[in-house]
């Protein structure tokens, strides 16, 4: 209710392999009559604007789709006894990727990303988050999103200089959301004791692999980064 229009660009690539593209934008403007969707990229980006609780039921319905992927993936993996690396932004739906609202006053700018992206961003390129003292950047992160607010901190309306923090911001994203993966390494089937020991060896390769990312939680450690080295950090790690 307070933004009055949201603009966002949505990765369709990722179904390519398992949609008809056309097919799926069909029926997503068939679920989402009050969006008004813009012409699908040669690279499968389509530009979607509409109110902000619009794109929230648009982004449930392709985690859906997504969640029908992933367990179709689980069946293949339980019949050839391997995990497929895929793309960052096929691992982990990012239907927000380069969003952006904009206030009526023009002073403040929402940018929702993936989270692991922002995470990669937060850590190897801090820079894009300096600004001066008259931009001030908050954020919030909820699941697989984050959202940035990016707002004038003076007195006086700067709508210029907030508008190009959050262009800088998504130049960065869309350029290290094309370029990521993630690989998963999942403590589930593995006792406490080999856990630490994952852990600890993930600490002592991470000097040999600077542009790695590793995010550990409880029942798993993600790795992020370009393709190879992910690649052959995760291949030492379960070696």
């Amino acid at each position: 209710q307070v933004f009055g229009s949201v603009t966002s660009v949505l990765n369709m690539s990722i179904f390519k392999d398992q949609f008809v593209l056309e097919d799926l934008i069909q029926e997503m403007k068939l679920k989402s009559t009050a969006l008004s969707f813009g012409p699908l990229q040669p690279n499968g980006h389509i530009c979607v604007q509409g109110s902000f609780p619009a794109i929230k039921l648009l982004r449930d319905f392709l985690l859906l789709k997504a969640k029908s992927l992933s367990e179709e993936e689980k069946r293949e993996e339980s019949k050839s006894g391997q995990r497929p690396r895929r793309k960052l932004q096929q691992y982990r739906l990012a239907t927000e990727t380069s969003s952006s609202v904009r206030d009526a006053g023009g002073e403040k700018q929402v940018v929702v990303l993936d989270a692991d992206v922002y995470r990669y961003i937060k850590s190897f390129f801090s820079r894009t988050f300096l600004v001066n003292d008259g931009v001030v950047i908050s954020d919030i992160t909820d699941g697989d999103t984050t959202t940035l607010y990016i707002r004038s901190a003076g007195s006086r309306s700067d709508a210029g200089r907030v508008l190009r923090v959050k262009e800088k911001i998504e130049n960065q994203s869309v350029k290290l959301h094309n370029n990521l993966r993630k690989e998963r390494i999942s403590f589930e089937k593995h006792p406490r004791g080999e856990k630490e020991i994952y852990r600890r060896v993930c600490g002592r390769l991470k000097p040999r692999y600077p542009s790695v990312l590793i995010v550990p939680y409880d029942t798993h450690i993600d790795v992020i980064g370009n393709s190879s080295d992910v690649f052959e950090f995760t291949k030492e790690v379960r070696s």
